[in-house]
């Protein structure tokens, strides 16, 4: 049976959507793919688990009706970008599955675009605006903009640059792209009718189109001092690269309007055939126990509380990603969330369902003891070591099996043993008889203790003829099934324990103040002793320590010969707990 995890796609009000499209012929085309999407990040920061969903719907529906995706970045906020979060979702994107090159032999730029690569066009396209006398330049300050603007009660009042002769707009556009004037001095905006300042929908009153900004464009340099605004770039760069179906969350809705309008006035003007693209909008993806705002994942990197944007509590992809997630439980979960135009919540433990899912039939087992203490076999010879095995993996014997010894000092969980046991307790206390798992039943006779009158050893005595697969272990029956290490065998690790980084299900919502919110235990460290072997572990190498969950080797701190590991998540959900 295939490790694979069959994601089979659902159906969804966008695959009915493309569905009908194709059967209408809509979007035929010579020399193109019926069904063109995109995802469109802007380069300002590292993307997120909400931006996974995004890229598993539009590169998957894209894959699943035979078309392509297009990556384009968003650039047109020159201060807030930069090359190293282009590599980092370039890197996101292809780790996640997908790729925009139609095939390996593709050159690496095909379907790989820029806003900035339409810069010329955009530009053109505004001074048509403006000689079609639907954008004016217009020069109130920004106080007296936004006073003018109205609310969602009132309506806006014209500016008084509104009628400016389109011969001046055009002008002072000009003169702007040719740097003659300070930041905010002037800005284009567009006259969508003669009543837009009344529209009931804010972005259709006289939105900006272009303002000036001399800054430093991490691909352009200083040839530009004026940008595009977004409302203006997307549409417009959706209908340059003829995306047919525009694919975005729910707060783009309000926008359509003015995506539609802007993108039919070019047509007009020649710049567009139809069919031009159409904008649809689904459900963001809104997870418990995690925010994912920028600004607030920025506070969190910026005063401390994690330790970078791949600090494994991170919601970020580079965060998952070294927390131990794999791209297959990600396209898992994203597949199971479904695609809906409604706003709902999806719990966390949903997320790490499909992880544990992915990992079961893939992850080889060991032994790990993260909270060690000393247990004696009294009756054990010195400096003897017995070989002991267990399955590589328990559903799947043509894996193998692992061998370790077990010796007269061991290693186990501090929790397995009670001088005094609670109801129920069937481990190691004074009398009791457990099985030591792959090896042998032992009988608990004591333990010692320090000045402070704390448990440093446990003793115990050994039965020689009980060893698990032997004959004469059918002889013993015993509740206690414990985990161990040999103490002169194992390999002394690091191990970070992590866990949900807000103790608050929904730690951004209704004005509460997140940093309130963080879990005190979103983070352990521990010296933990492990199975002989696992320090050969590669980086990103995981597995199932058996009892504990699943583990993977640190991507960054693990060397050589000294892995370090992180647990990516329990065996089950006890969050609850």
């Amino acid at each position: 049976m295939s490790n694979e995890i069959s994601a089979t796609p659902s159906s969804n009000f966008l695959r009915a959507i493309i569905e009908a499209d194709l059967a209408a012929g809509t979007h035929t085309r010579p020399g193109l793919p019926k069904v063109i999407t995109r995802f469109p990040p802007e380069p300002n920061g590292y993307l997120h688990i909400g931006h996974a969903k995004s890229i598993c719907l539009n590169f998957g529906l894209a894959r699943d009706y035979a078309g392509r995706c297009h990556l384009r970045f968003d650039d047109t906020n020159p201060e807030k970008e930069d090359q190293e979060y282009v590599d980092t979702i370039m890197d996101s994107v292809r780790w996640l599955g997908f790729d925009w090159k139609q095939d390996e032999d593709a050159i690496e730029t095909e379907y790989l675009h820029y806003a900035s690569d339409y810069f010329d066009q955009l530009y053109a396209m505004a001074e048509y605006l403006i000689q079609t006398g639907y954008a004016y330049v217009d020069s109130q300050s920004a106080a007296d903009m936004a006073a003018n603007r109205g609310n969602f009660g009132e309506a806006g009042k014209n500016s008084p640059f509104r009628n400016r002769p389109a011969a001046e707009s055009l002008d002072l556009l000009r003169r702007m792209k040719a740097g003659e004037f300070e930041d905010g001095a002037h800005i284009l905006r567009a006259k969508i009718s003669e009543d837009a300042m009344a529209s009931p929908n804010m972005n259709m009153r006289d939105p900006a189109i272009y303002r000036i900004r001399h800054a430093h464009h991490h691909r352009t340099g200083d040839d530009w001092c004026i940008y595009p605004m977004y409302d203006f770039t997307h549409p417009l760069s959706d209908a340059i690269e003829q995306i047919t179906h525009s694919i975005c969350t729910l707060e783009f809705q309000d926008h359509r309007p003015f995506y539609d309008w802007v993108i039919e006035r070019c047509a007009e003007g020649g710049f567009f055939k139809q069919p031009v693209p159409h904008q649809f909008e689904f459900a963001r993806l809104n997870l418990t126990y995690v925010v994912t705002s920028k600004r607030k994942l920025r506070q969190l990197v910026e005063n401390g509380t994690v330790s970078g944007w791949d600090d494994p509590r991170m919601p970020t992809i580079v965060g998952i990603r070294r927390r131990g997630y794999t791209p297959e439980s990600i396209q898992l979960f994203c597949e199971r969330i479904g695609v809906t135009r409604s706003d709902g919540w999806i719990d966390y433990s949903t997320l790490e369902g499909c992880l544990r899912e992915d990992l079961d039939p893939k992850a080889p087992r060991t032994v790990a003891v993260l909270r060690p203490l000393k247990l004696i076999i009294d009756n054990f010879p010195e400096n003897v070591s017995i070989a002991c095995t267990a399955p590589v993996h328990p559903h799947h014997p043509e894996r193998g099996n692992r061998e370790f010894n077990i010796s007269r000092e061991l290693w186990i969980e501090a929790d397995d043993f009670m001088e005094v046991p609670s109801k129920g307790y069937f481990r190691l206390f004074p009398g009791n008889k457990v099985r030591l798992r792959y090896g042998y039943v032992v009988e608990c006779t004591g333990c010692d203790k320090d000045a402070d009158g704390n448990v440093i050893a446990v003793h115990c005595t050994y039965f020689p003829d009980s060893k698990s697969g032997t004959e004469g272990s059918a002889n013993y029956k015993v509740k206690g099934n414990l985990h161990w290490v040999s103490a002169a065998h194992a390999v002394a690790t690091e191990v970070r324990l992590y866990d949900r980084l807000f103790t608050d299900a929904n730690p951004d919502a209704g004005g509460k103040d997140f940093m309130t919110l963080l879990n005190p235990n979103a983070l352990q460290v521990v010296n933990a002793y492990l199975e002989a072997g696992i320090e050969t572990a590669q980086a990103d190498d995981k597995y199932q320590f058996e009892r504990h969950g699943y583990f993977v080797a640190d991507r960054v701190d693990s060397t050589p010969g000294k892995p370090v590991f992180n647990r990516v998540t329990t065996l089950k959900d006890s969050w609850g707990k």
